[in-house]
């Protein structure tokens, strides 16, 4: 195929799509572009289907960090593995692609996306969205796209469609959209406490800009589309699910309808054995081979979960009945506490019926904050949330080890939420970390983390803008009626067809994450959704108020104090000292403290006990200090010479003063008036050019201002000492004349 070029006009900025001349081997490839930004998209499918009870695609985002003109850290200095950013913009993609694939394609499909220059005002996810979408739909592969996806900000009331970096910044609203030419399909969003309606608009601000972009995409795909290969899809025969579907169907039916999660699940698990042990015994009499009893066992699964599907499916949408027998609207039974755990700043255990997350907070210095290395300009953060999902939380074995796509998207959707919320750091100067821990689940346990943090958040006395609570809305339909269901549990999560959850305060929505099993919802479903989550989520918060209704005004005993100033950014080098040797030296000495110094002259000091963090803030104040002409201040003699003293003002601050100016009369020699380790009051009166400063004691206490730190009784004591020492002296001279 020879190369061809298509361009797409979005305002000022354009997409521009070639095709024909990069990755021709690969079943379909992109190359595109959104001005500056420039993305490979490369799709390719396993030539025979596997034998499994799942669609196996792969989606990865890869960045290259030469796409942004920097170099990898580390020691090896190249890319790794993926970063969290790269991590959860390849669920992103995956998300709105995987639910147009047909039931039963069990095809190995991998889509790559490559991000080769990069402009953050150009998104590179957006960018790479489409491009999957085009490398799909231009190959042989079976997909029923295209898609397309953009990114929706707020400003003034106004919405702003792909928005700056600076744009953004200003926004109170970051919402990606995806979806078909028809629908929407899958939705992700923070935002600054924005209301339903608000919302709302957004989303359908959205659509009509992604009809526009598929209706592109089509155009492209009809001038260089494949023609889509034939493949096996994965059908169970019509007698093998018959002869399944009467041998167990009425018995699950009746278990579906227990309420109790781990008993219904029993239950059904024990019935789904019978049924296999059953079978086996008749694949032994035909004398099936391993591999033929294996794909059988698979057949028999599918099938099994599809009967216990359909009952949960029918049992909701026409006898309006739950699995666990709530309303539609009915929130699950809600408890919660604080201060589990005495050691921690914070902690909380918020429970929703069968699912329960333990919250604990940490708070740190500034110099903990998360340091990130991708094409963003952003390279840290301050306020970071983790969430972990141990398998005995939903009873039973699994793997252990670092955390998986779906830890890592829960845990980015909590941050989201909670992030619209935590005080700015130049009111609250701490690095902030969240652990939610799920020990028990049966649905919305990312909401229920939420929920927890924020308890965890306001226990540990973080001065937050208000309670966010999360909620998970559940549909089920079938083309003809739909169902919005609040709260949903595991059972509706897994055989719904939307996965909504919703996070806010009682304001506004402050997150957003929405997935679909279908093609796409319509605009009445959404605002029926949100509405719902919107009254569901007002209930969770009035539950929550009654367990701590606002953030601790002190801080837990075991959290480090932080006390925060100001200095010259030109000092900042004399706070450090050569090799670091100064602040070294002040972090020995006052208990191992912690100390922050930004570029603008900005010191947080911090440590778990504030007389530490105060010895600490008074010695860097007097490193940074600087001597006024004509003030007054108390300082020790440290040195006596022959022409004068020199008196200490403060740790770090010497100043002379002359033989000619200790007294309003002559003094022959300084040790007749002055000694080691004096504490006199001076004036300052003068500064030369390279800071050496003079003193005087003459006309010491005329209106001259006097340091703050200076107590009056001591000026008085020095004023009488002062007087003292010239009598003694006059009357020394008067005898001598004698």
């Amino acid at each position: 195929m020879e190369k061809k070029i298509f361009e797409y006009k979005q305002g000022e900025r354009s997409f521009i799509v070639e095709v024909g001349e990069l990755a021709k081997q690969a079943n379909g490839a992109v190359f595109i572009k959104f001005d500056d930004t420039a993305v490979l998209s490369a799709t390719v499918m396993g030539k025979d289907a596997i034998i499994a009870d799942f669609f196996p695609l792969t989606v990865v985002y890869q960045e290259k960090l030469y796409a942004a003109g920097k170099i990898p850290g580390g020691f090896l200095r190249r890319e790794g593995r993926p970063s969290e950013h790269e991590t959860l913009t390849s669920r992103l993609i995956d998300r709105p692609l995987r639910p147009l694939f047909a039931d039963g394609f069990r095809n190995e499909v991998q889509v790559i996306n490559t991000v080769m220059s990069a402009n953050p005002d150009n998104s590179p996810a957006m960018t790479a969205l489409i491009g999957a979408s085009l490398a799909l739909c231009i190959s042989d592969i079976p997909f029923n796209g295209p898609i397309a996806g953009v990114v929706v900000g707020l400003i003034n009331g106004e919405y702003i469609l792909n928005p700056t970096l600076e744009q953004l910044e200003k926004s109170d609203l970051n919402l990606t959209v995806a979806g078909t030419i028809k629908a929407i399909n899958m939705v992700e969003a923070s935002a600054k406490q924005v209301d339903e309606k608000v919302m709302l608009g957004a989303l359908m601000f959205a659509q009509k800009e992604i009809t526009k972009i598929c209706k592109w995409e089509n155009e492209i795909i009809k001038e260089v589309g494949k023609v889509k290969k034939e493949i096996e899809y994965r059908i169970i025969e019509k007698k093998f699910k018959e002869a399944i579907y009467k041998y167990s169907q009425k018995r699950l039916i009746d278990a579906i309808i227990i309420e109790e999660k781990q008993a219904r699940g029993d239950a059904i698990e024990s019935i789904k054995e019978e049924t296999r042990t059953y079978f086996e015994k008749i694949w032994k009499n035909d004398k099936l081979d391993k591999d033929e009893v294996n794909d059988k066992f698979l057949y028999l699964n599918e099938t099994l979960e599809m009967i216990v599907a359909d009952e949960v499916r029918r049992l909701i949408i026409e006898d309006q009945i739950r699995p666990d027998g709530r309303k539609l609207d009915e929130i699950r039974p809600l408890s919660s506490r604080i201060d589990i755990l005495e050691r921690v700043h914070g902690s909380s255990l918020f429970t929703r019926g069968q699912t329960q997350v333990l919250g604990t907070v940490t708070l740190g210095s500034l110099r903990e904050n998360q340091i990130i290395d991708g094409l963003g300009i952003e390279d840290t953060k301050r306020f970071m949330l983790h969430y972990n999902f141990p398998q005995f939380s939903v009873g039973e074995t699994g793997r252990y080890g670092s955390p998986g796509r779906r830890e890592v998207g829960h845990g980015a959707l909590g941050e989201k939420a909670l992030l619209q919320v935590i005080p700015p750091e130049s009111e609250f100067p701490y690095t902030i970390r969240i652990v939610t821990e799920v020990l028990e689940s049966n649905g919305s346990s990312s909401q229920a983390s939420i929920c927890a943090g924020t308890l965890a958040l306001m226990a540990a006395g973080v001065p937050i803008i208000a309670p966010i609570a999360g909620i998970a809305m559940g549909l089920v339909s079938d083309n003809k009626k739909h169902i919005i269901l609040s709260d949903i549990q595991g059972l509706e999560d897994h055989f719904g067809d939307m996965d909504f959850k919703v996070a806010g305060t009682k304001e506004g929505i402050c997150a957003l994450q929405m997935d679909i099993k279908i093609t796409g919802i319509d605009e009445k479903i959404l605002k029926e959704a949100l509405e719902e989550a919107r009254i569901g989520r007002l209930f969770i918060l009035e539950h929550m108020n009654a367990t701590i209704c606002k953030p601790r005004e002190e801080l837990s005993a075991y959290a480090p104090k932080v006390i925060m100033f100001t200095i010259d950014p030109d000092k900042i080098r004399d706070v450090i000292g050569a090799g670091g040797k100064v602040i070294n030296e002040l972090i020995a000495t006052c208990n191992e403290v912690k100390i922050d110094i930004e570029q603008d002259g900005r010191v947080s000091v911090m440590h778990q006990d504030l007389k530490w963090a105060l010895l600490a803030k008074e010695k860097i104040e007097n490193i940074v200090r600087v001597a006024e002409v004509n003030k007054i201040y108390n300082g020790k003699v440290t040195r006596i010479e022959k022409f004068g003293a020199f008196v200490e003002l403060w740790q770090g601050c010497e100043g002379l003063l002359h033989i000619s100016k200790i007294s309003e009369t002559r003094v022959e020699n300084v040790e007749d008036v002055l000694s080691l380790g004096d504490e006199i009051s001076v004036k300052v009166i003068g500064i030369d050019d390279k800071g050496r400063v003079d003193l005087t004691r003459k006309n010491l206490f005329d209106d001259t201002p006097v340091e703050k730190n200076t107590k009056p009784q001591d000026l008085h004591r020095k004023k009488d000492k002062f007087h003292k020492d010239k009598n003694n002296r006059f009357n020394k001279e008067k005898n001598q004349n004698k």
